[in-house]
């Protein structure tokens, strides 16, 4: 018996500068949010400052641990693409907005049990899994291959990043490169689309896949601006990731408005929220 494929939405291609219009827009987003786009990068923050009070003298786990945690954000940033589709249509933008996309994300959807109603877990799941498989690995690589015990920042500086033999810290980036680019071309605009319309992880993950492959110029671009900020908030004693986390987190949501059109695909509906007059665009 046949099958009919289901149907991905249509891809735009765009000029490479434009996620530097997207910045623009997350922080017109963030200034109209308030204070709920901050309480995000605030509890990221958090979240990695218990990481580095357990890990602090295990710089070994820690390096991996704190680039692990940043795999899983683009599911922690899902209330703020939730934001910034409320602001596009023009509903109140509360803390109402962020309880009831965690809480109940699809106020519509009858069956809570469907496959359908957990696939955003389900891809929180696969990001956690290989968030997990890259603490271990650069845990084992740094703990195997390191001429010396890695304790502290320092160590890790002298013994890895420093060390005039080997090439262990090489290793490290090509092995976390291996990770982050499957992992960004499956992300990038998979968490987006599932929250806005009615697809399947497949059709997610597949038109992230399409998006990046018709964008390469666009999206890698994009990829550096995401490590660049990130290592800036990561490298002011996490303090930068207050900003940083919801600037990238509204930006990702124009992202996806601008890379695909999925005006053709039923829309999920998150709440019932009462439009409202919005100020100037």
């Amino acid at each position: 018996m046949s099958t009919t494929a289901a149907p991905l939405p249509l891809v735009r291609t765009i000029t490479p500068m434009r996620p530097l219009v997207w910045l623009v827009l997350a922080w017109r987003d963030m200034a109209r949010v308030g204070w709920i786009s901050f309480a995000h990068g605030l509890a990221l923050a958090v979240c990695g400052s218990v990481i580095v009070a357990i890990a602090h003298q295990r710089f070994w786990l820690l390096a991996g641990a704190l680039s692990g945690f940043l795999i899983i954000a683009p599911v922690l940033a899902t209330s703020l693409y939730a934001l910034s589709r409320a602001l596009e249509r023009h509903e109140q933008v509360n803390a109402g907005v962020v309880f009831k996309t965690w809480l109940n994300w699809q106020n519509s959807h009858i069956n809570k049990w469907g496959n359908d109603y957990w696939c955003m877990l389900q891809f929180g799941g696969l990001l956690a899994l290989a968030a997990t498989g890259w603490v271990v690995t650069s845990a084992a690589l740094i703990t195997l291959l390191a001429p010396a015990p890695i304790q502290t920042p320092l160590d890790f500086v002298q013994h890895v990043v420093l060390a005039r033999d080997g090439w262990l810290f090489e290793l490290w980036l090509a092995l976390g490169g291996v990770l982050a680019a499957p992992v960004f071309a499956s992300s990038a605009v998979a968490i987006p689309l599932l929250l806005d319309r009615r697809v399947t992880l497949l059709q997610a993950v597949l038109t992230s896949w399409r998006t990046v492959l018709a964008n390469p110029l666009t999206m890698g671009f994009w990829a550096a601006l995401i490590m660049v900020f990130t290592l800036l908030g990561l490298g002011s004693l996490l303090i930068g990731l207050i900003p940083v986390i919801p600037m990238l987190g509204h930006a990702s949501w124009h992202a996806y408005r601008d890379l695909v059109d999925a005006s053709q695909l039923p829309a999920r509906e998150l709440s019932a929220a009462p439009s409202v007059e919005q100020g100037a665009r």
